[in-house]
């Protein structure tokens, strides 16, 4: 197929790219700063050139937005809300005026979209959307708006020979360096992986194989239209997550901290608590009833996996890119 990546430069599009590139398939990824023959320019919110690629393609696949990595200033909020916003009413102009319009267009989301609860879990059917939760920063309101302000973007494209889908995705763990496994793992691997304010909090996440695999299930199921959570079915307590992680690593202990122990921390790295301490617990209901079978349902072999990763591509030549081990 002829894929189209936007913003497919970040950590998940990195993801995509190389498992999309490597099944055979023409990625063309559409990025502010090109390079390679694979690459074409684009500002994510005006019509250009780039427009060519999509005209013609079987599926594009929005991953714009500026990094929520950041310190959540009015300034910054602004930029997270208008580049995915943006991003995605230009590629639904550009999909609009194809003369030969994509099959689908998979429009990245994220799971944030629920409230920060911790009596049950969010499903697409039943989930409560966040926003108005009581006890929580004002400004996580925010992170809400800019998810649904997302999704509106796209389900208000018109683009009728075209399918929608909206890509809830919890935070996918790679073995990349970058990434939000390399994040925390740096945390456990320097003593610091324990519970963060209690630890209570639930952590939402998938592994990228299945996160790829759900990408490609998605593009395939010509009957799924709307919001998918890409979850894995088990999400756990933030303190739960964090010993899992230890012990695929060898970490005996991990110190915990306070609330106002991870705002220094946050404030030195420059991101947001939010990121560490909202509820996010997501399960993926319509994957699972369209029958998406998950390679990775629980945490533990997941951090198995991910750490062996590490260890295996951190001992590669360089240049080289080691070989994935096998799990059952």
């Amino acid at each position: 197929m002829k894929i189209v990546l936007p913003g497919g430069t970040g950590q998940v599009g990195t993801i995509l790219d190389r498992a999309l590139t490597a099944a055979g398939h023409e990625v063309t990824v559409l990025t502010r700063h090109p390079v390679g023959a694979r690459q074409v320019g684009w500002d994510g919110v005006t019509p250009g050139r780039w427009t060519e690629v999509v005209d013609g393609s079987d599926v594009v696949i929005n991953l714009a937005g500026r990094s929520v990595s950041c310190r959540y200033t009015a300034e910054n909020l602004r930029a997270m809300m208008d580049s995915r916003v943006d991003s995605a009413r230009v590629v639904g102009e550009a999909i609009a005026a194809a003369a030969r319009p994509p099959r689908v267009w998979l429009q990245m989301s994220t799971a944030t979209v629920y409230a920060h609860r911790f009596d049950a879990p969010n499903d697409e059917a039943t989930g409560v959307i966040g926003g108005s939760e009581a006890g929580v920063p004002d400004y996580w309101a925010f992170s809400v708006d800019i998810a649904k302000n997302w999704e509106r973007a796209q389900a208000e494209a018109s683009t009728p020979a075209t399918r929608k889908v909206a890509l809830r995705s919890a935070m996918v763990m790679s073995p990349d360096r970058g990434g939000v496994f390399d994040h925390l793992l740096t945390l456990a691997r320097l003593g610091l992986g324990g519970p963060v304010a209690g630890g209570a909090q639930y952590v939402s996440w998938i592994h990228d194989e299945d996160f790829v695999r759900a990408v490609e299930f998605l593009i395939d199921r010509d009957d799924i239209t709307g919001p998918v959570n890409l979850a894995a079915p088990c999400p756990l307590p933030h303190r739960d997550f964090m010993r899992a992680l230890r012990t695929a690593w060898g970490v005996p202990v991990g110190l915990p901290a306070t609330r106002w122990m991870a705002e220094l921390g946050a404030f030195a790295v420059r991101t947001d608590t939010e990121l560490l301490l909202k509820s996010r617990r997501v399960i993926p209901g319509r994957l699972r009833e369209a029958g998406f079978g998950f390679t990775y349902r629980s945490w533990e072999p997941a951090a198995l996996d991910l750490a062996q990763r590490v260890r295996l591509s951190r001992r590669a030549p360089r240049g080289r890119v080691a070989a994935k081990p096998s799990h059952s």
